[in-house]
């Protein structure tokens, strides 16, 4: 499982010219789901999230998390994040969870992450999405929960 995981002010994410998903102060992830994930990477991936320390404290270091500042969540899946270019100049989704079974766990990750946050927002699996966000630092990271 991969993830691009933007600090933000705000972010939304419209279809068809509506909005679905919208936050406030918090994180905005692109999540991709492998073939080979399980609910174990989503328990993991899921606790990294929540608990990564990317928020500053007064001092200007990192040292708080999403549940420190109570922030809210807005997660879209996306299956690019797999995406191979290592060969061509067409990339191989391949590596990527096929996606009835992507769906599946992109909705167990979702409610995962209801558990422990309070505002999580998401787009519309398989939708052509827009998405809007104001990357506060910019701070974005990547993680892979292999």
């Amino acid at each position: 499982m991969k993830a691009v995981i933007q600090r933000v002010k705000s972010a939304s994410v419209e279809v068809e010219g509506k909005v679905v998903g919208d936050i406030g102060h918090g994180l905005f992830v692109l999540l991709g789901i492998g073939r080979d994930d399980t609910i174990r990477d989503i328990q993991w991936m899921v606790d990294k999230i929540v608990n990564l320390r990317i928020f500053e404290k007064e001092n200007g270091k990192f040292d708080k998390s999403l549940l420190d500042v109570k922030g809210e969540l807005l997660l879209v899946s996306q299956f690019t994040l797999y995406g191979d270019c290592t060969r061509g100049r067409r990339p191989s989704f391949t590596d990527a969870m096929g996606a009835e079974e992507a769906k599946r766990l992109f909705e167990i990750f979702v409610a995962n992450a209801k558990e422990k946050i309070e505002k999580v927002e998401t787009g519309i699996f398989q939708a052509a999405m827009n998405v809007s966000l104001i990357n506060e630092g910019p701070v974005t990271l990547i993680v892979d929960s292999k």
